[in-house]
């Protein structure tokens, strides 16, 4: 269901028009979606492409076939973004005029109870973006080291009291296996301060959803292949949710690594592959938070590859 060109029914897109403008469209080019979703940023693109335009949109989640646009220009590829470059060329296709890659996690995946992805609901603890893969966020808590368990809490949640939380996990585990969000809950519940209750869990569920789904692995090597496919001029336009993600996107246009290294030439000039179209991050209106809550922390970024 549409409402204002949004997608209301399983995702509202965040920082929509602003995403697209920052592509610079032109209307016989081809695109890649790399996280389709609802489709909302697909259809967009559409729109302000002419009969010749092409769109090729990719995501990992059966759940968003259902959503596929029936469009002679679009094309719908199962796949984790992480195998961008190697799809391209099975179609066929060596380069891009431009990509969009909205990194959040679907309004769908959260309000679904059954998917784990959410402290809000009783469920399994699952998290899986592709539900065809093999390790769950339960598997990681039932079978982890402490030590490891400690650094997805650490590294992906930033939880100071990450040695803490996987002592408890340990321990727990050794009564009872870890299945449901309540049993995660239960563990957590302690370190969860009421002033900062759902910032801590949001942290802790972050941390084992980017663990399960490989999340930081896959978005530098996506980033790493767009910047081959792309055509000299194309741009990247790319939607970041929280730190980690947006330091890495952030890295790689600045310098073209996900170091931050700054490269010089022998004149001193940076080695850089992109040229940045925005130098502020962008971020939604006051207006667009207050429609759509889970925009908030959104902050977009563009960059256009060198010609």
């Amino acid at each position: 269901m549409l409402k204002n060109g949004r997608q209301t029914a399983y995702h509202i897109p965040a920082l929509l028009n602003e995403s697209i403008d920052g592509l610079d469209i032109r209307p016989s080019g081809l695109y890649v979606d790399v996280t389709f979703g609802g489709g909302g940023h697909s259809r967009e693109i559409l729109r302000r492409l002419n009969p010749d335009g092409r769109l090729v949109a990719f995501d990992q989640d059966e759940d968003a076939i259902r959503n596929a646009i029936d469009d002679p220009r679009f094309l719908f590829v199962r796949s984790n973004f992480r195998f961008l470059k190697n799809f391209l060329r099975y179609h066929g296709i060596e380069e891009v005029d431009g990509i969009l890659a909205d990194l959040g996690v679907s309004s769908h995946h959260f309000d679904d109870a059954g998917r784990g992805f959410s402290f809000r609901f009783a469920g399994d603890l699952d998290m899986r973006m592709n539900r065809g893969a093999q390790k769950s966020a339960a598997d990681i808590l039932n079978e982890y080291p402490e030590e490891k368990i400690r650094e997805v809490f650490a590294k992906y949640g930033e939880l100071k009291n990450a040695h803490r939380i996987a002592a408890s996990v340990v321990s727990y585990r050794q009564t009872r296996r870890f299945s449901t969000t309540d049993d995660l809950l239960a563990v957590l519940e302690p370190f969860a301060f009421k002033d900062r209750e759902k910032k801590i869990l949001a942290q802790a569920f972050q941390a084992l959803r980017i663990e399960v789904n490989g999340e930081m692995e896959a978005l530098t090597e996506m980033l790493s292949q767009a910047l081959e496919v792309l055509k000299p001029g194309g741009r990247l336009s790319v939607i970041s949710y929280h730190s980690l993600e947006d330091r890495l996107v952030k890295n790689f246009f600045k310098t073209g690594n996900f170091a931050g290294e700054i490269i010089k030439d022998f004149y001193g000039n940076w080695q850089t592959p992109f040229e940045l179209v925005n130098r502020k991050v962008i971020v939604p209106v006051m207006e667009e938070q207050e429609e759509n809550p889970r925009s908030r922390s959104a902050k977009l970024r563009i960059a256009e590859k060198k010609k």
